[in-house]
């Protein structure tokens, strides 16, 4: 499972409110704590509700509302109530008040009529010009005068979206049963599969990671004991019913 987030704000689950969920665990009452952080993976929003299965230490495990499997989750990633306590209204940001703009300056220039000619010079053709008025418009961010750019082309081709991203989940069971899920965005989680120990234990090596590999490798040893433990039991008792059985056959 990818790593949660770490809540900061003192609103988790204290040593109190663990007590009380154990005593209603005890008792055979429902148990219900809530997310602080979301978990895209999961598709879980901050808030959920999720029922408690058990406790051990500060290590909760809770079954979350839409969620068909049972996830281990720190005290300090849950609270007892579905808002923050200590979370506060925010105030609305002050209205400005848009200033009227202001009017468009207009400047006129004429240009000035020509000298009359001397007697002794010939006069020369005067050049008819018109007055050319130009309006400078002051706009709010000081800059006049500026032709606008041309808009993009609508026709513009957009790169092709990549593919969501990718979740995948290793569970283990009480009974060294492994399972796979594997999670598209922040779509709910696809059905969990089955998978081996073995496949699981070569998958974690070949990813170099030494703490998910740490990990696996004590839950598949812890397993192995118990089966070892499970074989000699069983052959002691298959000893004992050998002996028996000779007995038996020996008094006819």
């Amino acid at each position: 499972m990818p790593p949660r987030r770490r809540s900061t704000a003192n609103e988790s689950l204290t040593s109190e409110n663990l007590a009380t969920l154990a005593t209603a665990l005890a008792e055979g009452r429902r148990a219900t704590v809530y997310l602080i952080e979301p978990t895209p993976s999961l598709g879980l929003p901050a808030g959920t509700s999720a029922k408690v299965v058990s406790i051990d230490g500060t290590t909760v495990t809770i079954s979350p509302k839409g969620v068909n499997d049972e996830l281990p989750f720190e005290a300090e990633e849950l609270r007892i109530t579905r808002n923050s306590s200590s979370g506060t209204a925010a105030k609305p940001a002050p209205t400005s008040v848009a200033k009227p703009a202001a009017k468009p300056a207009i400047a006129e220039w004429t240009e000035p009529a020509p000298k009359p000619a001397s007697p002794k010079s010939a006069p020369k053709p005067a050049v008819a010009s018109k007055a050319v008025a130009s309006k400078a418009v002051a706009s709010s961010s000081g800059v006049s005068g500026t032709v606008p750019s041309k808009a993009p082309a609508s026709g513009t081709r957009k790169g092709k979206k990549g593919p969501e991203s990718v979740s995948v989940t290793i569970h283990a069971g009480a009974d060294n049963d492994w399972s796979v899920t594997v999670t598209h965005g922040a779509r709910r989680p696809g059905k969990a599969q089955p998978v081996s120990p073995e496949s699981v234990s070569r998958a974690v090596r070949e990813l170099g990671d030494d703490s998910a590999r740490d990990a696996v490798e004590a839950v598949i040893s812890h397993a192995r004991e118990e089966a070892a433990s499970r074989v000699a039991e069983l052959s002691r008792q298959l000893e004992e019913a050998r002996s028996t059985l000779a007995a038996l056959e020996s008094e006819r």
